[in-house]
């Protein structure tokens, strides 16, 4: 009896009672939204009929639950010793789906089985995660060295490009989660100075026409010049006012020059966008070459480097324009276009803005207290798809309203808390970095899901962990939870 309570001491005494809790309570609140998106008035017991989603949602938890006391019973070492296994496992399952996979909304992402679907990537972010921590607590790693570094980015960077080939953009960019991992275990922040600044300009590149952005890039590093080199600033200002004035006012401009002139600009025609950048490359280079003549060799090599990285800046504000508008598909240009340009989705409320516009209309019908479980209007119409997928937030949002909606926020934020807690009591590298891989894909996939339902991020279908209905999800969160409490329940055996 006694050996019988240690062994039961050893596997379940130690693990943390307050992550667990905060998983049980998403898996549970996610199957009330679910039963909600599928209840029948007519059958409220269909959640026990293998057809319906609630149904089917009820056998992945038991069957989650059931694997989650069986990792507890696992060998914490089993998942250090064999993470690049299964991490390559998971890599090797991916291609498959693009020959005997389920092609589902213009993706080969799944497997089907049956009466039900797998969908590796999910998989493969566990895996993932167990190979990162693999490779950077091992005792040869280093990240100030380019060599780790490369193979670091590049143990996510395999995934990301295999999921590309699915055309699973949303799964793809869960991947990059794992940068939190980097960064704390000391990659420099300047590389995610230049990653935020390198989407920025991506970003204005989709919203404005960009030889406009690239136009004011230049006004701000000739600003920068003025400030830094210039004598005489009074005079030099005021050129960079009079360069500023005409880049701002560049279309009213072309519209006078037109309309009230009557200038032709016959053959530019098609490039007068273009000629706006003749004020801010003349006060550039006015700046610019005096400037790099008269200085040091040593001020002469910080000029290159700020030029260099001009030149990439402005590369890319057009590259990103002709890429996104030239290359993507027809679908995937609208969803960006809506989410940057506000009135586009007004005039495709009916078209391809009418998912996204219905999911604010649906959470903001919620008000403050909501409409009641099984009371929400726009849920029984179906006038939201995909609510019991990557839409079920705005299920939570029209029947428990803002109380709901916080209530749900503030679980996922306790969630990742406690994991960064139990992340930084790890005396092993690898449990710490592997929980800090966990929380990041957590984080990325909470953050995206529930801000594109607000219209906040394009719409890019990925799933609100323990919430959205699927197994596959669900298995590959709790893999992740499960790994994550049997490793810290042995924190002291590390």
């Amino acid at each position: 009896m006694a050996a019988s309570a240690n062994t039961s001491n050893t596997y379940f005494a130690n693990y943390d009672r307050r992550t667990l809790v905060l998983y049980i309570a998403l898996v549970l609140v996610g199957w009330l939204m679910i039963y909600t998106v599928n209840y029948d008035p007519k059958d409220p017991f269909n959640f026990l009929l293998l057809k319906n989603e609630s149904g089917k949602q009820l056998i992945f938890i038991i069957v989650n639950f059931v694997l989650l006391f069986v990792i507890m019973l696992t060998d914490w070492s089993l998942w250090r010793t064999f993470s690049f296994p299964i991490y390559i496992f998971s890599i090797l399952i991916l291609p498959g789906t693009l020959i005997f996979g389920r092609e589902i909304n213009g993706a080969y992402a799944w497997y089907q089985l049956g009466g039900f679907s797998l969908q590796p990537a999910e998989l493969t972010k566990f895996g993932t995660c167990l190979a990162m921590a693999g490779y950077l607590s091992s005792t040869n790693s280093n990240l100030r060295d380019l060599r780790t570094r490369a193979i670091a980015i590049g143990i996510f960077m395999l995934p990301v490009l295999m999921v590309l080939l699915q055309n699973d953009t949303g799964s793809a960019l869960v991947f990059f989660s794992l940068m939190l991992v980097l960064f704390r275990e000391g990659l420099s922040p300047n590389w995610y100075i230049l990653s935020f600044s390198t989407a920025g300009l991506v970003i204005l590149g989709l919203i404005y026409p960009p030889p406009y952005v690239v136009a004011y890039l230049m006004l701000l590093f000739s600003g920068v010049l003025i400030n830094r080199f210039k004598e005489k600033k009074n005079l030099w200002w005021g050129a960079f006012a009079l360069c500023a004035v005409l880049v701002v006012s560049w279309e009213k401009l072309l519209q006078l020059l037109r309309e009230e002139v009557k200038i032709q600009f016959g053959p530019l025609e098609g490039f007068t966008d273009q000629l706006v950048l003749i004020p801010s490359v003349a006060l550039l280079l006015s700046t610019f070459i005096p400037s790099y003549r008269r200085k040091n060799s040593l001020i002469q090599g910080r000029l290159q480097i700020w030029a260099l990285l001009l030149a990439a800046g402005c590369t890319l504000v057009y590259l990103s324009n002709f890429a996104v508008y030239n290359v993507l598909a027809p679908h995937q240009q609208k969803r960006i276009t809506i989410w940057l340009k506000p009135e586009v989705a007004a005039a495709e409320m009916r078209g391809a803005a009418y998912n996204g516009e219905h999911a604010k209309m649906a959470i903001g019908s919620g008000g403050f207290s909501g409409k009641g479980w099984l009371e929400g209007n726009m849920t029984k119409l179906r006038y939201v798809p995909k609510q019991s997928t990557d839409f079920i937030f705005c299920t939570i949002g029209e029947e428990q309203g803002f109380i709901g909606t916080a209530g749900l926020i503030s679980i996922f934020l306790l969630l990742l808390y406690r994991i960064t807690v139990l992340a930084e009591r790890q005396r092993s590298n690898f449990s710490r970095i592997y929980a800090y891989g966990v929380a990041g894909v957590i984080f990325v996939h909470f953050i995206i899901n529930t801000g594109m339902t607000m219209g906040l991020f394009p719409i890019i279908g990925i799933p609100l962990p323990f919430i959205s209905y699927g197994g596959s999800s669900l298995l590959g969160f709790t893999l992740m939870i499960g790994v994550l409490l049997k490793l810290d329940s042995n924190r002291n055996l590390a």
